[in-house]
């Protein structure tokens, strides 16, 4: 048994999870492509790695989509509501900051 539940159980969680994050990254980048275009996503793409934890969190289940559900939240709440752009968020979440 992983964390009270039988291990088919827990991969059903896991395969459900995963689906469910590449439905709203998907859909989060389809916002992000619609708002601020393709050709200007790649030519402002910075060149920032992903942390480790990200990495990670594809074993959890539904730690991913709720990653992606936490971008989401920023680019709302600290963002679009204080007049930045969706561009600005993509510089901000593709480049490094010192």
């Amino acid at each position: 048994m992983i964390a009270g539940m039988h291990e088919q159980d827990f991969v059903a969680y896991m395969i459900f999870g995963l689906i469910l994050n590449f439905l709203f990254s998907m859909m989060f980048g389809l916002y992000l492509s619609k708002n601020i275009g393709m050709q200007e996503m790649i030519s402002s793409k910075g060149d920032k790695e992903q942390s480790i934890f990200i990495s990670l969190s594809l074993f959890i289940p539904y730690a991913k989509m709720l990653v992606t559900l936490y971008r989401v939240g920023i680019l709302q709440i600290y963002f679009l509501n204080k007049g930045y752009s969706h561009k600005e968020f993509w510089v901000y979440m593709t480049n490094k900051h010192d």
